[in-house]
């Protein structure tokens, strides 16, 4: 079966998955009969899933079918279980990388979800990780506050399931998941403007993560934090995180490790107001990335992707914490991008943010105009924040139009 077919792709990349489960069934010359019988399903049920468009679809069904038919998983939106896994003492990297898989092509301040392969020696833990990532799907389009509660009890499941694992080995797969619920947990409590349980939520991570075993993990979930405090302004806290998580790395870490880290301390930098020390991380984040460009896909724990436009996109970041209007440019002359709605919004924040810097007001609070709808439809506490934080930067005794504006949109708002 090719997975690089177009009809594949197609399918795949616009979550039509019984289309997928459809072509690969057909290249097996196998009946739904024979595909629903082998897998618990009945013929009308294998019926009913291909015909079912882009969703919604059972996560379990489609993992059974995935492993009948041999279908890479990330083909139908299923994600993996940790990479590195403890036997016998001995950490085990697996470095199975789906080249078939379709990722969505999206613009620099945009997420796109990765994929990883289903780890089958630890099914309840690659289970509990399926769920981590369906969660995570749910962010963009999701408000925040409905998705936590389910988020939190997802994590105490693992958290309890961790506590009573019979083996080493299963411990160490239960807190890998334990972590990414955590680090999920933590940013959509970031999104809520909830700082104090954020960094609770990380610190759990990073704990859950040394449980786990895996340094790289553990270099993840601590950037992460580091990356939350230079957000939140704490440059000395994200400075000091960035050189711990540099310390969990091993010789033979990902280079994607290394350029994410500097792109986390480029922030950090920035948050500090050290235009050089920033820019500085930034060159050396861009060299690390152009040097391994030959790589195929980030490696977990990193579920997203990162390339040059990410290190643009962090540029345009650092660009609003300095006031530097230059640095902003890249996002002020491509504001119009496609992808996860509130991540937009935060990009279109920092580009207004350098409008302002240059002088452009009506620019500046037109386009933070439209990041508060973005916040406001999905409720983002920190979307919010960051309005409010602007319009404190600004004051004028004979607003314009497009501040009265804003500041009627703005006011009032309670989430």
């Amino acid at each position: 079966m090719n997975w690089n077919s177009a009809a594949v792709r197609q399918a795949s990349r616009t979550g039509n998955y019984g289309k997928v489960v459809e072509l690969a069934r057909s290249h097996r010359r196998m009946t739904q009969m024979q595909l629903g019988a082998a897998c618990g399903l009945s013929q009308s049920a294998v019926s009913r899933l291909e015909k079912r468009g882009d969703g919604p679809y059972s996560m379990d069904v489609l993992l059974r079918i995935s492993r009948h038919l041999d279908i890479p998983p990330a083909m139908l939106g299923l994600a993996a279980a940790p990479m590195g896994t403890m036997k016998g003492g001995e950490c085990v990297e697996r470095r199975q990388f789906l080249g078939a898989a379709a990722a969505i092509a999206v613009a620099a301040p945009a997420l796109t979800l990765v994929d990883h392969p289903v780890e089958e020696a630890e099914p309840q833990a690659a289970a509990l990780r399926l769920a981590t990532t369906s969660y995570r799907r749910l962010d963009g389009s999701t408000p925040s506050r409905e998705l936590a509660e389910a988020t939190h009890s997802h994590l105490r499941l693992i958290q309890g399931l961790m506590r009573t694992a019979p083996t080493e080995t299963e411990r160490s797969g239960l807190a890998a998941a334990a972590s990414e619920a955590a680090s999920l947990a933590a940013w959509l409590a970031w999104d809520m403007a909830d700082h104090g349980s954020a960094r609770a939520f990380y610190g759990a991570a990073i704990k859950a993560a040394r449980s786990s075993m895996n340094p790289l993990l553990a270099a993840y979930q601590t950037g992460s934090l580091a990356q939350f405090e230079a957000h939140t302004g704490n440059a000395v806290q994200a400075l000091s995180l960035a050189r711990s998580a540099r310390r969990f790395l091993e010789p033979d870490s990902p280079p994607i490790a290394d350029a994410w880290l500097s792109s986390v301390e480029a922030l950090g930098h920035a948050a500090a107001r050290d235009r050089r020390g920033a820019d500085r991380a930034l060159t050396r984040s861009r060299a690390v990335i152009e040097g391994s460009a030959g790589e195929a896909r980030p490696p977990w724990p990193w579920v997203f992707t990162f390339d040059e436009s990410k290190i643009a996109a962090v540029r345009v970041s650092c660009g609003a914490k300095l006031g530097l209007a230059a640095w902003t440019s890249e996002g002020v002359r491509s504001p119009a991008v496609t992808g996860h709605a509130k991540q937009r919004a935060l990009m279109f924040m920092d580009v207004a943010t350098g409008h302002l810097a240059a002088g452009r007001v009506e620019a500046a609070f037109t386009l933070a105009g439209q990041a508060l709808e973005i916040g406001l439809q999905y409720r983002s506490g920190r979307i919010v924040e960051r309005g409010r934080a602007l319009r404190r930067s600004f004051s004028t005794s004979s607003p314009s139009r497009a501040v009265r504006d804003f500041d009627e949109r703005l006011h009032g708002v309670h989430l």
